[in-house]
């Protein structure tokens, strides 16, 4: 028998993906051209690979065996084309990279420049996705890279289908509105004031849960917001007080917020998340290697302008 092996990736992305619809996104196909490129490899090899019995599409047990062949002729695929690069010396190709707003901004638009100049065949890709969401996406092959953040007392924990490459440490800091007669100056003031909070999944809405535990105070959370730009306007309106990570508050003029001496409220870590190879070590492909070393060479030039915005302030 003959098998079309593009109808072998499509049987793959549904079996990954559970489902005709979700593949069909994933590949930028109709839903119909899925389940016509599956009734078509179905007739090659005659059997039928999916269940359509039920309302949702499941895959047949010959389906399930040959979706596991599929995945393994992908990841050989995946290993070719990275041993032919060393014969070829040139790095090519489409990279997708998932982040998300800060570090768009003040990471990969800067590594996007440093790409272009030294590897201009690398197509980058950006699609904004933030935590749990982006790490899925990486594990189904969605994006070939994701940049996430975690509170350094609660670091990205092993797993067993993908590697973190760290970038950079981003320091936190607690604004309070510039209109305040009393300004908060250490812990002891924090349990008094209104907070605009991160959500508790995130990293600054952790970083909350530890101050309070460490001050010994519950923040009086009364407004939850989960992008930094709205955080920092309402604490610049007189709202309450706010975790900002250093970074974010590039983007906020002098003055607008006040940055408080309250020490020791810690820090975010930023890294970049590849998946782990069967075939090969916890090192990146060459491809996705070139992309850290430029968000690495993005961050160093983020620490120099963090400095200096410190100083300013």
């Amino acid at each position: 028998m003959d098998i079309d092996p593009r109808r072998l990736r499509i049987l793959h992305e549904v079996a990954r993906r559970g489902g005709v619809m979700r593949a069909a996104e994933a590949l930028h196909l109709t839903a119909s051209a899925v389940s016509q490129q599956l009734m078509l490899l179905e007739r090659e090899v005659g059997l039928a690979l999916v269940d359509r019995s039920q309302r949702r599409v499941s895959l047949t047990p010959a389906g399930g065996v040959l979706a596991g062949y599929a995945e393994r002729i992908e990841e050989e695929l995946a290993e070719a084309r990275r041993e032919l690069i060393h014969f070829t010396e040139r790095l090519a190709g489409p990279v997708t990279i998932a982040a998300f707003p800060t570090v768009i901004r003040h990471l990969l638009v800067p590594a996007l420049g440093v790409l272009a100049e030294h590897h201009p065949q690398i197509t980058p890709r950006i699609h904004e996705l933030y935590g749990p969401p982006a790490l899925q996406e990486l594990r189904l092959g969605g994006v070939d890279l994701a940049v996430t953040e975690w509170d350094a007392d609660k670091p990205f924990a092993p797993q067993p289908s993908i590697v973190a490459h760290p970038l950079h440490v981003d320091e936190y800091r607690i604004v309070a509105p510039p209109d305040w007669k009393r300004i908060p100056r250490g812990l002891a003031d924090l349990g008094e004031v209104p907070w605009v909070a991160g959500p508790p999944d995130q990293a600054c809405g952790h970083a909350l849960e530890r101050l309070a535990a460490a001050g010994g105070f519950t923040p009086r959370r009364v407004h939850v917001i989960e992008e930094f730009p709205p955080t920092l306007a309402l604490v610049a309106a007189g709202h309450g007080v706010a975790i900002v990570p250093s970074m974010a508050l590039l983007e906020v003029p002098v003055g607008e917020v006040v940055v408080t001496g309250i020490p020791d409220v810690g820090s975010r870590r930023l890294d970049a998340v590849t998946r782990l190879s069967r075939t090969r070590s916890g090192e990146p492909d060459p491809v996705q290697a070139v992309v850290i070393a430029a968000l690495r060479e993005a961050a160093d030039g983020l620490a120099a302008r963090l400095d200096e915005r410190r100083e300013a302030r």
